[in-house]
């Protein structure tokens, strides 16, 4: 007896199939099989020495640099919020910065400057730093985090105004791709007064000029 011909309909339910199939056993799998398989699949044998434990190292790793996620930006600052009347510029430089790439889950890394103006309330200086691991530990790009960190800080003291520059190079531009080593890509997102008044931002600015110019990374 011959077969009939699978129609359009029946190779797309087929697919269909397949996937649903695909993804349920994914879900079964434990994050290590699921990184074995990966080893699989890149042509390596996981069960060499060198690659024994790798895949318990890199699930161990994934979830410390995605350990932003679990993390909440209004706790680590509601905790250090000082009233004080002071109103001049509170910059904070040269923040280190270590994140992961959404679209190729490759590193970028490099140097976070925060400013704000002082509206009656003080944040803990510690607790700038913290606030940028907070945003970098997760899966990122760079213009959000920019924005994420300038907008916490916003919402937590209302300041006069919030400004951030980072500057950062991407392994994802660096080992694939273009292939460009010294590339450097800077993002800024400036709030109240730092949108606002172009002295104020002017300001700022000067103050890191050696940074802007490429001796910060």
């Amino acid at each position: 007896m011959v077969a009939a011909p699978r129609t359009r309909e029946g190779k797309m339910r087929t697919r269909e199939t397949e996937a649903a199939e695909t993804a349920v056993s994914l879900k079964d799998a434990s994050f290590p099989e699921i990184l074995r398989e990966l080893l699989v699949r890149l042509g390596e044998d996981p069960d060499r020495e060198g690659l024994q434990r790798t895949p318990e190292r890199v699930h161990h790793a994934l979830e410390f640099l995605t350990r932003g996620n679990k993390t909440d930006p209004t706790a680590i600052l509601k905790d250090a919020l000082f009233t004080e009347n002071y109103d001049e510029m509170v910059i904070v430089r040269d923040i280190e910065m270590f994140s992961l790439c959404e679209h190729h889950l490759l590193p970028f890394f490099g140097k976070v400057h925060v400013a704000y103006l002082p509206n009656g309330k003080l944040l803990g200086l510690s607790k700038i730093p913290r606030l940028v691991d907070c945003f970098a530990r997760r899966l990122q790009v760079q213009e959000r985090l920019t924005t994420q960190i300038a907008e916490a800080i916003q919402n937590a003291i209302r300041p006069k105004g919030v400004g951030v520059v980072v500057q950062a190079r991407h392994l994802c531009m660096m080992m694939r791709g273009v292939e460009k080593q010294h590339s450097a890509a800077v993002t800024s997102a400036m709030v109240g007064t730092f949108r606002a008044d172009k002295r104020t931002r002017d300001e700022f600015l000067s103050l890191l000029d050696d940074k802007l110019n490429g001796a910060g990374i």
